[in-house]
């Protein structure tokens, strides 16, 4: 949808991160700017150091008219599905907007349905305002999230790749089955189960 097409009422800039790890949730923030608001160095999460995503982060949070974040747990993700369990978690976070939205512009090709209007846009997270505010405080929020999941289990190294497939991290898996927070849907997990990994290995390296 072309932006002339939006009318009336606030616009939000929605993003996730986390579709692609083995473990943790999928998050996503919903933010809406002020007119004219600018913030030098906004783009991309990805691109960021982590100490400048920190940075703007608070500074976000502290400038923007409205943000709110959403999730969806390992457990939803399996029962629906990384693609509908993202939706889920970006309509939670524009459910909490205060104000609510009129209209979305949502990073990459698919948007959630709500009572709003919206448009898709592929590398929005660099190239839109809103996205790239809603990118960093969810990549943000997320790590807080994994680094607080790897002192409830030690063994897998969740404060340096955030659940993603890294070598270290299948390693760990293998070694110790997975945890309550890996998706049992998707394949390195379900190959640790299948192999006779156990949950109950886990728990054994939480005071590693």
């Amino acid at each position: 949808m072309p932006e002339t097409a939006v009318t009336a009422g606030h616009v939000a800039g929605v993003d996730e991160v986390g579709r692609g790890p083995l473990a943790g949730p999928v998050v996503a923030a919903a933010v809406i700017l002020y007119p004219g608001y600018d913030c030098p160095g906004l783009t991309d999460s990805k691109k960021l150091t982590a100490r400048r995503r920190e940075a703007l982060d608070a500074r976000l949070r502290e400038e923007v008219l409205a943000f709110a974040l959403g999730q969806a747990s390992a457990v939803e993700i399996d029962r629906l599905n990384i693609h509908h369990a993202t939706l889920l978690a970006m309509r939670r976070a524009v459910a909490g907007l205060d104000p609510v939205p009129a209209h979305l512009r949502v990073d990459g090709r698919f948007a959630p349905e709500g009572p709003w209007t919206s448009e898709t846009i592929v590398g929005g997270d660099g190239s839109v305002a809103a996205i790239s505010a809603a990118s960093i405080i969810a990549k943000v929020a997320r790590d807080r999230h994994l680094a607080e999941l790897h002192r409830e289990y030690p063994g897998y190294g969740f404060d340096r790749h955030a659940g993603y497939p890294t070598a270290a991290h299948r390693a760990a898996l293998q070694r110790l089955g997975p945890c309550p927070e890996h998706r049992r849907s998707f394949g390195p997990v379900a190959r640790a189960l299948a192999a006779g990994a156990s949950v109950c290995a886990a728990a054994g390296e939480r005071g590693a």
